[in-house]
């Protein structure tokens, strides 16, 4: 039996379709489970022929950052323009423990070289370098910018790391999806599409600085991205417990539990 399914013009056909065909010549030799109870026997049940075999499933991200400048996120999004199917793209830089908006662009396109100029400039801004004293990691989803070869040379100069979140699973680029998210249900944006490309750019200046500098975020105890980037954010959070408990001290009727916790979260993590 395992002679007849190494012969040249069956050893890519499963016993389903080996038996139907020695039938049509006049020959039975067993049933298709017994041709599967010897394959295995002789172990060939593995995946026959030249096909590539199926690949098992990508593992789940599992990063995490305890500072600024550690983990980085990325994504690019759409923008309507006054034109029917023409779009601008907004790409976003998000640093993963604080929240900042580190670098962004609007352009005419979807490109890697536009990324990795980004990023570029970002690492500069950032003071990020191969001598940097942790290696940042750029997370991203599967799409052909984030994939480039452009890019992938240009992180590789610049000592950054690279991470991809799972095919066709959103939320293994959670902070990406949530960014973009905030930013197109603020009340300000634009009820009717961008006219131009600096018209996008000036909206989205006014977006990331209101971002960073005034918006206190839930994720870090509701301090601005840009205070906990800085290093403000465990001060803050300080005097606000005070505050707290010289109000319970004032008022102990009020409190039947403990005062909030304004403690800053040590850790974050992508993970899926």
């Amino acid at each position: 039996m395992p002679l007849t399914c190494n012969q040249p013009e069956f050893a890519a056909s499963p016993p389903g379709q080996i038996v139907p065909v020695l039938a049509d010549r006049g020959l039975y030799i067993d049933s298709e489970r017994s041709f599967y109870r010897v394959l295995h026997a002789h172990g060939q049940t593995h995946r026959r022929g030249r096909a590539r075999p199926s690949q098992g499933p990508r593992p789940v991200p599992c990063l995490q950052a305890r500072g600024p400048n550690q983990l980085w996120s990325w994504d690019i999004t759409y923008l309507p323009t006054r034109v029917r199917g023409v779009w601008l793209y907004l790409y976003l830089v998000i640093d993963v423990w604080s929240r900042k908006v580190v670098a962004w662009d609007v352009a005419d396109r979807e490109e890697s070289q536009i990324a990795a100029d980004l990023v570029s400039r970002a690492c500069l801004r950032e003071r990020i370098g191969k001598g940097h004293r942790q290696p940042l990691i750029l997370h991203a989803d599967n799409g052909n910018a984030m994939r480039a070869a452009t890019l992938e040379a240009r992180l590789e100069e610049l000592g950054v790391l690279r991470s991809f979140s799972r095919p066709r699973v959103s939320n293994d680029n959670p902070y990406s999806e949530s960014l973009f998210r905030t930013a197109k249900y603020r009340p300000n944006y634009p009820r009717r599409p961008f006219h131009s490309v600096e018209e996008a750019c000036d909206w989205v200046a006014t977006f990331v600085s209101w971002y960073n500098h005034r918006h206190r975020h839930s994720g870090i105890r509701f301090v601005t991205p840009v205070q906990r980037h800085s290093g403000q954010a465990n001060a803050i959070c300080q005097r606000r417990a005070r505050v707290y408990e010289q109000a319970r001290q004032r008022h102990p009727r009020h409190w039947s539990r403990s005062t909030r916790c304004w403690q800053q979260p040590e850790v974050v993590w992508i993970q899926g």
